[in-house]
């Protein structure tokens, strides 16, 4: 049973969110330039031409017309889900059109996680036995616990979205997951929702993931785009692991949207390690080192899609077997590890990646190339060599 939505009817809506956003977007493409919404190609971007966003409000309205439509009856969350995704769009698309300050976007992300809260009824309240005891209830930490992940898994997927196809692909592969988890745990009242989303991000990826017949992308999700999907995920995690009817141990989550987290966490931690802003750009993101160590934008995408699929999977697995707890966070710690090491110094990771690259796509034409990998790491090299003295 799937509460009152049959399965027939997810399709209906998945269907719907689909067609909707792929019309969306091809409407849009022509008025982005009159609406001020385009990327232009300056500093660190990587794509050849003025590349429209307008993904991301395409794909908030081809979710939510529907949604609203099919089931604006069937679930008491759906009005704090709308204000949240709402101001994450109005705001991302100021950003896109005015690079407004980071407080802002943080300000307008920390106002959604609360809606999410108090207006919801969605949150983290106990984040299960990570150091070997029972179930840790998180009590008057819930609340600020919440917000910290939302805003933190926002932004880390924000930071995924650096090349054509890559942090739509990771959303698809995290609500894929989420979504399996969902259905073997019996918590079918998100599946609706969750699978308009899922169908909204595979009609974005249409225009944007490099293909035959797509050399580049058409269209970026941008700032708006992002920050939805990332809201999103946070969403589904929470009422994924929170669920006591339909119990799924939180320690599940982190899994399911790893590679994001990870350099999200590296990058944070190697910036102020550094003394720099988090928030300040470079070329240090997991993308970037594979990238110049020679693998394509459309190798890279699958890769890491592979990746994902097979962490989360095994993940999953794993918890099954009932593995304790601890397990999952020291394996968590062990790659967030081997992540900042491999990806400190560009030299390391060129060889690093390099050698993965290899072993992948042996015979295989490269991306970059060698010459453009120093070129661009260059700086990034002096500031590492300064980090510490040895390699």
């Amino acid at each position: 049973m799937l509460g009152a939505f049959l399965l027939t009817d997810i399709g209906l809506l998945a269907a719907a969110a689909f067609g909707l956003t792929w019309l969306l977007i091809r409407g849009l493409l022509p008025f982005a330039s009159q609406l001020g919404l385009l990327d232009h190609p300056i500093g660190r971007k990587d794509h050849a031409v003025p590349t429209p966003l307008v993904g991301g409000v395409a794909m908030a309205l081809g979710v939510m017309i529907p949604v609203w439509l099919m089931m604006a009856d069937s679930t008491k969350p759906l009005p704090a889900f709308t204000i949240a995704a709402t101001i994450l769009i109005v705001v991302g698309m100021l950003d896109d059109r005015y690079d407004i300050r980071w407080y802002w976007r943080i300000g307008a992300q920390t106002c959604a996680a609360l809606v999410m809260v108090y207006v919801g009824d969605v949150h983290v309240e106990q984040i299960g036995p990570l150091f070997g005891r029972g179930p840790m209830a998180l009590g008057a930490l819930s609340v600020p616990f919440t917000v910290f992940a939302t805003v933190g898994v926002i932004n880390a997927v924000n930071m995924a979205d650096g090349i054509d196809g890559l942090a739509g692909a990771l959303v698809a592969s995290a609500l894929l997951m989420i979504g399996c988890a969902a259905m073997y745990s019996g918590n079918s009242a998100m599946l609706p929702l969750l699978s308009a989303v899922f169908a909204a991000v595979v009609a974005f990826l249409v225009f944007n993931l490099r293909r035959p017949g797509l050399p580049r992308a058409s269209t970026f999700m941008g700032n708006a785009g992002s920050a939805l999907l990332g809201f999103c995920i946070a969403w589904f995690c929470f009422r994924l692991t929170q669920n006591t009817g339909h119990p799924v141990s939180p320690v599940l989550a982190p899994f399911l949207i790893l590679f994001p987290v990870l350099d999200c966490l590296v990058l944070i931690v190697r910036r102020l390690h550094m003394g720099r802003s988090p928030f300040s750009a470079d070329r240090g993101h997991l993308h970037h080192r594979m990238l110049d160590a020679g693998f394509t934008h459309a190798q890279l995408v699958c890769t890491l899609l592979a990746m994902s699929l097979l962490v989360g999977g095994a993940a999953a697995l794993v918890l099954k077997w009932d593995l304790p707890h601890p397990w999952f966070v020291a394996a968590f710690f062990a790659l967030f590890v081997l992540h900042y090491w491999v990806t400190a110094r560009p030299a390391r990771s060129m060889a690093f990646f390099g050698a993965l690259h290899g072993r992948l796509f042996a015979g295989v034409g490269t991306g970059t190339g060698t010459q453009k990998a120093v070129a661009a790491n260059q700086a990034d090299l002096l500031v590492a060599e300064q980090e510490s003295g040895t390699s």
